[in-house]
Order: C-alpha cells, then sequence, then structure tokens
C-alpha cells in the first residue's frame, strides 16, 4: 500500500478562506499534488466550500464560514492532501503559433545577447520545450507555464514595463508564460501569439487550464496578422493535438 504524503500547511486567508501549502518554492511536485487536490475536491465537494483556485504550490480554498469552519474545513482537507497521487492522466495539449522578434518580440536580440547566442537559437531553444500549464492567474487568461529549458531561466527585467501587448509570449525567471491581456510585465518579451486563452463571448471562454500541455511553433509575422484576425472573431487558432 503506498504510503501518505506529507501534510500541507493550512494558513488562514482571512476569514472565509484557507491556503492548502504544499511547498514554499516553485516547485513542480508541488504543484501536481496542488492540482491532485483541486479534482478531488470537484469530484467530491466537501459542504461549505464555495470556491478553489490552484496556483503553482497551494491550492486557495474559499469557504462559507456559516458552514464549516477553519478547523472543521482543515480536519476533512487533510486526509485528502496527504493521498497517494493518483496515476497520470492524459492531458489535453495545445500548439500554439508565435510570431518571435522584432514589433511582437522586443527583448529578442537583448536575451540572446544576454545568454551569448543568437535570435534563432533562442527561439529554436523556446520553441522546442513542452510546457505544462502550472496556474492560471493575474489577469484572465494568463497561463504560467512550468517546463522552461534551464538554458533560458534569466531574472526578470529590472524596471518592469507599465503596459505590454495582448498575446505576449515571455520568459521571466524559471517561467515560461502566455499573456492574453495587455497588461504590466517585468519579463522578457519574446513574441506574440494571436491565440486568445481568454475570450469574453466565447465557448470556451477560457483556452487553457491547469494542467494542460504547451508547445510553440514559429510563425511569420504575416500569418500573425491573418490568424490575429481570425482569433478576433472567435476562432480557437490554437492547435489541439490529439493524443
Amino acid at each position: 500500500m503506498a504510503a501518505t504524503l506529507p501534510p500541507p500547511r493550512l494558513l488562514p486567508s482571512g476569514d472565509s478562506a484557507v491556503t492548502v501549502e504544499f511547498s514554499r518554492t516553485i516547485d513542480d511536485d508541488a504543484n501536481q499534488r496542488v492540482l491532485a487536490l483541486d479534482k478531488a475536491l470537484a469530484a467530491s465537494p466537501i459542504d461549505g466550500i464555495t470556491e478553489t483556485v490552484p496556483t503553482y504550490r497551494s491550492l486557495l480554498v474559499h469557504y462559507d464560514p456559516g458552514k464549516i469552519g477553519f478547523d472543521a474545513l482543515g480536519e476533512k482537507i487533510l486526509p485528502i492532501a496527504t493521498r497517494p497521487l493518483p496515476p497520470a492522466t492524459t492531458a489535453r495539449r495545445w500548439r500554439i503559433p508565435v510570431a518571435y522578434g522584432g514589433e511582437h518580440g522586443i527583448d529578442l536580440e537583448d536575451v540572446a545577447k544576454a545568454l551569448n547566442t543568437t535570435p534563432d537559437d533562442i527561439i529554436a531553444r523556446h520553441a522546442r520545450g513542452d510546457y505544462k500549464v502550472a496556474m492560471i492567474g493575474f489577469t484572465p487568461g494568463w497561463s504560467y507555464l512550468s517546463g522552461l529549458d534551464k538554458s533560458l531561466h534569466m531574472s526578470r527585467r529590472q524596471s518592469p514595463r507599465l503596459l505590454t501587448p495582448a498575446g505576449t509570449i515571455s520568459i521571466g525567471g524559471i517561467q515560461a508564460g502566455i499573456q492574453c491581456l495587455a497588461a504590466p510585465s517585468g519579463w522578457h518579451l519574446l513574441g506574440r501569439t494571436p491565440v486568445r486563452t481568454y475570450q469574453l463571448h466565447r465557448n470556451p471562454t477560457f483556452l487553457t487550464e491547469p494542467g494542460d500541455r504547451v508547445t510553440f511553433f514559429a510563425i511569420d509575422h504575416k500569418t500573425f496578422e491573418e490568424m490575429d484576425r481570425a482569433a478576433e472573431a472567435g476562432e480557437i487558432v490554437a492547435e489541439q493535438v490529439v493524443a
């Protein structure tokens, strides 16, 4: 029989939420436990829980304090959170087109210089990666990706930009990301994708989900414009890979 896993920390977050923390650092093993707990609570709901929000290393659990208290909720969550992880299931896979460099990736050349290589090499390293959507956050559809090649790990910009374009594909620290909406960012901008990971009046509204797998492929800037128009009209221009 598989041994139970170490218990997470339960941290009160205000008077109606608990943070179930599996690690204090960005960690794929912890993220796997976060997503497993999130799925388990969705499959067998605990009365009083109103919402769950998965992150890299913790699960935020909102609850109705009129129905259940912090201690009682913790007693129900801990046995679930320490179960052995279930067998891995086949994740959805997306191929995301990217127009690298130029006006769409204004940091590409600087990243290449900082890493003592060429822009083409940076594109190749980034595009051959196999990424996992670890969490969605910051702004709607912002997909935080684990799995960035170690050769592309680099500190974030010293001076964050107040506004970066919708669709930006970027790297920062040990992470990669897909930014759906225009927003501030301190990450390095390698390119842009026409894919909308969030589109309010489209079905589905959110394209990627935590646990999905992502790969990238390069397109030219003319193709970007064509695909961008199609995406604006509601088309899902990402390719879903059939397992």
